[in-house]
């Protein structure tokens, strides 16, 4: 059984892409499921990434408080300010523009801790710039996606703080207070929750695009377009930021990883709480959830041949 979840978790971006294409080609078959789904489901990730954290993950914000800082302020101008300069470039439509800013000030991804560890990067610089850009999140998201998208669309700052506080932070504290309580059975099931995170990630993508499949299709192309470049443009700029600082390489790795890889699940969820009158607006994170483990793991190769 371990050795399945192994597999699952290290071919996590082909789990994510069987299911975007599965939801493609049968979209009818997930109509049905309410989009609101998806707000449990990444309630499921949060939580098992609180059951593999504890309190000494957070000690590098004290000990090495530069490099923590320096990550999350890449993590909240680089992306938010691609997304809106992408936008623009490719004339996006007001629905997928607001989508690709939301996918832009959303946190680290949940699986950038994975690929940091495959990639031979410093490990706890990237948990701690996970943890503090979540912990961030209930403010710089709405705050951002107001500054960056508030003159086009409506965007309810407070219902968007709670909803990340809801979806985001409780669950995490509930995983930090389940593995404080029962710490024999947390280290069990941590050797299946990279798994279990992978599957419900893949059913995120595979509901979302699912309801959208039809509108996907029609315009597609130029969203890829957008979102890999968004995902590549940030793995880039990330590492340079770390090169001109003089960090060390581990260093530039997680940073460039963390900068690159964005919580998309949340971006997904948080568009389909609050903006259901702009329903393309959840695609750019469905297809960023696709797309950003499949680079994540080439970049993690990258990293690691150049070792």
């Amino acid at each position: 059984m371990k050795k399945l979840c192994h597999y699952i978790s290290k071919y996590m971006g082909l789990l994510v892409l069987a299911a975007a294409l599965l939801a493609l080609a049968f979209p009818t078959a997930l109509q049905a499921i309410r989009p609101t789904v998806i707000n449990y489901l990444l309630g499921v990730v949060m939580f098992g990434m609180g059951l593999t954290l504890n309190l000494q993950d957070f000690k590098i914000v004290f000990s090495r408080p530069k490099d923590v800082v320096i990550g999350c302020l890449a993590q909240f101008t680089i992306m938010p300010l691609l997304a809106w300069g992408l936008a623009r470039l490719f004339s996006l439509d007001e629905a997928l523009a607001l989508g690709v800013v939301l996918v832009g000030c959303c946190p680290g991804g949940t699986a950038s801790n994975v690929i940091t560890y495959l990639a031979k990067g410093d490990l706890a610089l990237s948990v701690g710039m996970t943890g503090v850009s979540t912990l961030l999140a209930p403010f710089m998201t709405p705050l951002l996606t107001w500054a960056l998208a508030g003159k086009s669309v409506d965007v309810d700052v407070a219902g968007m703080l709670l909803s990340i506080l809801w979806v985001v932070i409780l669950p995490i504290v509930v995983g930090l207070v389940v593995k404080w309580l029962w710490p024999r059975f947390t280290e069990k099931a941590i050797d299946y929750l990279p798994a279990i995170s992978s599957i419900v990630i893949a059913m995120i993508v595979a509901i979302v695009i699912g309801a959208n499949a039809n509108k996907l299709l029609a315009g597609g192309l130029v969203i890829l377009i957008v979102v890999v470049l968004h995902n590549l443009c940030g793995l880039g700029l990330g590492y340079l930021i770390g090169r001109l600082l003089r960090l060390t390489e581990p260093k530039q790795r997680a940073i460039s990883i963390e900068v690159g890889m964005q919580n998309s699940g949340l971006a997904s969820s948080l568009a389909t709480i609050h903006f259901a009158a702009y329903p393309m607006a959840t695609i750019p994170g469905a297809i960023f959830s696709v797309w950003h483990n499949i680079s994540g793991a080439l970049v993690a190769r990258l990293y690691t041949r150049k070792s």
